[in-house]
């Protein structure tokens, strides 16, 4: 399947989301731009949405369509996900990152920004990095200098899928049923 994607292995970069504006998608393209100037490389991605014509405008500004596979919406990525190098998250806010820890469930550090909930679920230096929202060049650099370094890649990739087994639903469910209870009895109390 990797070959579909990147013939000459190049390394694959992934961006799932909506394509809103919080989403950011055009420092995916900006980050991507910085790092297939280093290192062989594709970037997939996955969605679709109000910021698309935007998205494809950069694109041929930025002279990477040859390089970018936009697969619009698909129901489930994990397909996607099993081939990708590094998972790209520069969201202006996130709530908690879920389409981060789908990556990481799949082995696939995660390159984002450190608003919201994104801190917790990708770890940094880790599981992958976390820079501030908009800092395309430290998102690059971080980029670059995993995918230069297959022993420190395989190891966040290790890690990422590890971290993320933390938020299974068997290890997650009896957290709350826990909450829940005691908020019962201490209701019952009152």
């Amino acid at each position: 399947m990797k070959k579909k994607y990147a013939p000459n292995n190049e390394k694959i970069l992934v961006h799932v989301s909506n394509f809103r504006k919080v989403k950011r998608v055009e420092d995916v393209l900006h980050v991507f731009n910085k790092v297939r100037k280093e290192i062989p490389s594709k970037l997939i991605l996955v969605g679709d949405g109000p910021e698309r014509p935007a998205i494809e405008a950069l694109c041929r500004q930025l002279d990477t369509c040859s390089e970018i596979i936009n697969l619009g919406k698909i129901a489930d990525p994990k397909e996607i996900l099993s081939i990708a190098d590094l998972f790209i998250l520069p969201s202006e806010t996130e709530s908690f990152g879920l389409s981060a820890l789908e990556a990481m469930a799949m082995k696939v550090p995660v390159i984002s920004s450190n608003t919201g909930g994104l801190p917790e679920v990708n770890i940094n230096g880790v599981t992958g990095y976390l820079s501030n929202v908009g800092d395309v060049d430290d998102m690059a650099k971080n980029a670059i200098d995993l995918l230069k370094n297959e022993t420190k890649l395989n190891q966040f990739k290790q890690n990422a899928f590890k971290h993320a087994q933390k938020f299974d639903i068997n290890n997650i469910l009896p957290l709350y049923e826990n909450l829940y209870q005691s908020l019962i009895k201490e209701t019952v109390r009152v």
